[in-house]
């Protein structure tokens, strides 16, 4: 019996973000990107020592920025 994983599962881009890509797909500053994370407006988990992004995370992130958008227009 073979498994296998249907198409809409099957991972087209990163699913985990390094704080460097991460700055580069938001074009964000480190410094900017600690603070998201810090304030908690920027998900992320840990592998051992390293910080990661998930790419669920990053788009929640342009949600609520969209929906903040929306807010004070």
């Amino acid at each position: 019996m073979t498994l296998t994983a249907p198409e809409s599962d099957v991972f087209t881009g990163p699913v985990l973000y390094r704080v460097t890509d991460a700055m580069r797909v938001l074009s964000m500053s480190r410094t900017v990107i600690y603070d998201l994370i810090r304030a908690g407006r920027l998900r992320t988990v840990k592998q051992g020592r390293t910080r990661l992004i998930p790419a669920s995370a990053i788009t929640e992130y342009v949600a609520l920025l969209e929906r903040e958008a929306g807010v004070k227009q």
